[in-house]
């Protein structure tokens, strides 16, 4: 896998925390539902060498197609199975989701069917009106297929909770299920 980092401006308003808390807030519990219980995940603090960045990117290859990949990200059945959690996933342009039991909310702002998956992303401890953007971009390989993923607009400091957090909830469960 490549990993380039990429700095963006911070925005005028910045984010409160990462995904690395809002894990944690699962593990902890009350919203796990009965589908299972969370990851244990604990907040680190940032590295100094990555503290002012607020995007990140990644190149990953997977053994699956575009449209395998897809579904899996934007199917509620799908995504609860890799992911270990519940999820509900209105799966068209400007439909909402939400994911880990009900502690990531957002909306699908762009959907290219097998191509590209955009969405406006958040924690639900958040302050209101308070996003994230996520980019999935599926390129094909064959029958497998290179994800350029993008996460942008997070606040300065939450790089490396959230890079841990993206492996952990994402890339792991999601290389093991779509083999």
């Amino acid at each position: 896998m490549n990993k380039s980092i990429h700095q963006a401006p911070a925005t005028r308003r910045q984010i409160v925390t990462g995904i690395a808390a809002t894990m944690a807030a699962l593990a902890a519990g009350s919203r796990a539902g009965a589908h299972a219980k969370a990851p244990e995940v604990t907040e680190k603090p940032a590295d100094p060498a990555h503290a002012a960045l607020t995007a990140l990117h990644y190149d990953i290859d997977f053994k699956a197609s575009p449209q395998r990949f897809c579904q899996a990200i934007m199917d509620a059945k799908q995504f609860a199975a890799f992911s270990g959690m519940p999820a509900e996933i209105d799966a068209k342009p400007g439909g909402a989701f939400t994911l880990f039991g009900g502690m990531i909310v957002g909306r699908t702002i762009e959907l290219v069917e097998n191509e590209r998956i955009v969405q406006a992303w958040r924690p639900t401890h958040w302050d209101g009106g308070v996003y994230s953007l996520i980019h999935f971009e599926l390129k094909p390989r064959g029958g497998e297929m290179t994800l350029a993923f993008d996460h942008t607009g997070f606040p300065a400091g939450d790089y490396d909770s959230l890079d841990e957090g993206w492996h952990i909830h994402y890339w792991e469960p999601l290389r093991k299920s779509l083999v």
